[in-house]
């Protein structure tokens, strides 16, 4: 049963969108909520306004002030225009680049996005159709824009769409501006809105920006020569019916790869997915098809890009032959051991090269980093902080990599953000690096456990939707500010970091500072045996999730079956630990 008060406060709210600027469906929508002895559907559709979180606004379609629709969008574009304004007052002619991806109303939402700017006399460079989330980044910076916005909900179910906001850099929107667009977006009344474009001021742009961007692309090929030996790599990819269907394979082509096989019914632009239950290249199910095309053909590699083509999921070949996921850290952890070891191998690299990884990504990559001497850089979750990192280095330091545990990867800093375009490329690479010395991804895999150390992560997943849901993880969190555990699954915690507080409590109650840009609602515990457990509520779903990461030696690949087991016992306790089961 819903608060008696909160229902009349989405009630009063709700009656404001049965004004004359609401078109007819979303007023009858909205009356029928209003009419209805249930009041769920009304509290979840107004109970906030959607905000801008670590990737921007997200949420279901729908009528109301926490759906997205045209109203939100609009009320959201007229606020970020307005902040735009008062930031670029001095510049004649502020601009924004608008992309979006293969979602239903992306479309719609992007029109919509683009005439509001220009009713505002700021310039609009909008794509023709559905590009990568990485090509946007790339189009701020390529036409010294001021902004940017993007259409999508990336990896998340076909209810939802989402709105990411971009900074000058290329980068998604960081405080002080995250703030200061909602503080504008606050003020906006629907009737603010000015939903009538200036079509003088919308330029729509395409294949001129493909090219250019597909240039850069290629620079992150570290070894063309490999791929001259290996050219005829076999290749199975799905773009999961999103915007990488186009980039990624005439990325493959250009990189010199001439056996690449799509997987055909995902190729279909299609915002229902409907060869998917969920379209997300981290769960096993996505891959199902692309799965079977890998072993009819017996491919090398089998790759897949999420619905805007900003992260990549693999599989590939054991030592027996079958077919395994590669995980998120484990995929990060291959690309920056192959970088490093590469451009050393060739000569490529130089004291200024950094890479960088968020802190709940494995520890595997900060000891490889410590053994080849290569500055490694922490931070949040999002590539708007590894984003942050290569501003801050601008023209001094040399960005040559990063990554985070959700299945993306930078491999430059042309744009900034994560991009599964050029992350498929240069997976291709090293498959074929592998490939060339009679290995596979596999092998390499092991070389680096058994050279560095083994880890097995696993992420936790606590959904709490609506209100009730946000309330409770918001008491979770507490909870364990209160009461942080001392023992994991049987490891003893001699380390806890507060990224709210900027704290770092060792087993003696000394404490330290944390130096980072913001403070983020973010727990981690350090074991004495490496173990190690971050928290942190999703800022984009309505989740809250556990990273897991447990250590364990190999003496050889044949160890790793059995340090795998281990690490299972070790998350089924650390599970009970917490209270997760």
């Amino acid at each position: 049963m819903q608060n008696k008060e909160l229902i009349a406060q989405c009630e009063q709210k709700a009656k404001q969108w049965l004004a004359p600027a609401f078109d007819e469906a979303t007023r009858k929508a909205v009356q029928e909520m209003l009419d209805s002895e249930n009041k769920d559907l009304l509290v979840e559709s107004f109970y906030k306004d959607l905000e801008f979180g670590t990737g921007g606004l997200r949420g279901i379609m729908g009528a109301g002030s926490n759906r997205m629709n045209v109203y939100t969008v609009g009320m959201a574009t007229q606020g970020f225009a307005n902040y735009l304004k008062i930031n670029f007052k001095d510049k004649e002619q502020i601009s924004v680049v608008v992309c979006h991806d293969c979602r239903n109303n992306s479309r719609l939402f992007a029109e919509t996005v683009a005439n509001i700017f220009s009713a505002n006399g700021i310039k609009v460079y909008l794509f023709d159709d559905l590009r990568p989330t990485p090509e946007c980044s790339f189009a701020i910076r390529h036409f010294k824009a001021q902004g940017g916005v993007n259409i999508t909900a990336s990896h998340n179910p076909r209810e939802y769409n989402g709105y990411k906001a971009y900074w000058d850099d290329g980068a998604q929107v960081l405080a002080p501006h995250d703030k200061g667009i909602i503080d504008q977006v606050n003020l906006v009344k629907i009737e603010d809105v000015k939903f009538e474009g200036n079509k003088d001021l919308i330029e729509i742009i395409g294949e001129e920006v493909d090219k250019v961007y597909l240039e850069k692309v290629k620079t992150v090929c570290i070894d063309p020569e490999v791929i001259k030996r290996q050219h005829d790599l076999c290749i199975v990819y799905t773009p999961l019916h999103g915007a990488g269907r186009v980039m990624i394979p005439r990325a493959l082509r250009d990189w010199g790869f001439t056996n690449i096989h799509c997987v055909e019914e995902q190729m279909v632009k299609d915002g229902n997915f409907p060869t998917v239950d969920r379209p997300n290249p981290e769960i096993a199910e996505a891959l199902t098809l692309g799965l079977r095309d890998a072993k009819k053909l017996d491919a090398d590699i089998l790759m897949a890009s999420d619905p805007d083509a900003d992260r990549v999921g693999m599989a590939c070949k054991d030592s027996n032959g079958e077919w395994i996921l590669i995980n998120g850290n484990q995929t990060c952890l291959i690309f920056l051991w192959y970088i490093i070891t590469n451009r050393q191998a060739l000569g490529k690299m130089t004291p200024k090269d950094y890479i960088v990884k968020t802190i709940v990504t494995t520890e595997v990559i900060a000891e490889i980093a410590k053994k080849q001497h290569i500055e490694m850089r922490d931070c949040y979750t999002g590539f708007k902080w590894i984003a942050h990192e290569i501003a801050l280095s601008e023209g001094k330091y040399n960005y040559i990599g990063g990554g985070e545990e959700s299945y993306g990867f930078m491999a430059s800093d042309f744009n900034r953000d994560k991009d599964a375009v050029s992350a498929c490329a240069l997976l291709a690479e090293i498959c074929a690096y592998a490939k060339d010395k009679g290995k596979t991804l596999y092998d390499l895999l092991m070389d680096i456990y058994l050279e560095y150390g083994f880890s097995e992560e696993h992420t936790i997943n606590v959904e709490r939707p609506g209100k009730s849901g946000a309330d409770e993880i918001q008491q979770m969190m507490r909870n364990f500010r209160a009461n942080p555990p001392k023992d994991l699954g049987g490891s003893t915690v001699c380390l806890w970091k507060d990224y709210q507080s900027l704290e770092a409590t060792d087993a003696e109650g000394n404490k330290t500072k944390l130096v980072m840009p913001d403070t983020s609602n973010v727990l981690q515990w350090f074991c004495t045996d490496g173990t190690k457990v971050s928290v942190r509520p999703s800022g984009t779903e309505p989740k809250i999730k556990f990273y897991l990461e447990i250590k364990d030696k190999m003496q050889t690949a044949a160890d790793f079956k059995a340090c795998r087991a281990r690490a299972y016992e070790k998350i089924e306790a650390i599970k009970k630990s917490l209270g997760l089961q």
